[in-house]
């Protein structure tokens, strides 16, 4: 049996927990506490250590998914959850004041680790906030990261979450099956 391990990362409110609950084949683990700083203006509850999820895939392999915190305050967590990654999926929310602003920053953060795995971007909230758009989205992409996969993705939806994971895979190994 093979096993994979895959992180979510994103800023606060971007669907990382919502994406997990949607995709896990087990119930997942979360870390959710009362948000306690700026963040309760956004939402009640945030990650504060990780969320854990787990995807079955035909033949036996299974998928570990992480969920980072989205707060800075918690990126220590950030080099725990990444060791042994093989991927990295970024979720950003469409909505948030400065969506450009969260994906410079993201990609710094992890850029030592997307530069030894790969990385698929999601964006999340598009149905709220139809700009930026997905074209926006890869003008903004630094030259490096020109042929990442960018989609739209409602979190809720199992099927756009597998799409996401699905081109993550993709681009890692190009001969893989959908």
């Amino acid at each position: 049996m093979t096993e994979h391990k895959i992180i979510l990362t994103g800023p606060v409110g971007a669907g990382k927990s919502t994406a997990i609950r949607s995709l896990s084949d087990i119930e997942p683990v979360s870390t959710d506490e009362l948000a306690s700083d700026i963040t309760k203006a956004r939402k009640s509850q945030t990650t504060v250590a990780m969320d854990y999820g787990l995807l079955k895939l035909d033949g036996g392999e299974t998928i570990h998914l992480y969920g980072t915190p989205g707060q800075e305050r918690f990126d220590f967590m950030w080099d725990i959850l990444t060791t042994g990654g093989i991927g990295l999926v970024l979720l950003i929310n469409n909505a948030r004041p400065a969506p450009f602003k969260d994906l410079a920053f993201f990609l710094a953060a992890f850029s030592g680790f997307i530069d030894k795995s790969a990385l698929a971007i999601g964006v999340t909230q598009m149905d709220i906030a139809d700009a930026p758009t997905l074209d926006d989205y890869y003008a903004e992409l630094p030259p490096k990261y020109s042929n990442t996969p960018v989609f739209e993705v409602d979190a809720r939806n199992k099927n756009d979450v597998v799409i996401l994971v699905e081109s993550l895979l993709f681009s890692l190994d190009q001969g893989l099956e959908a």
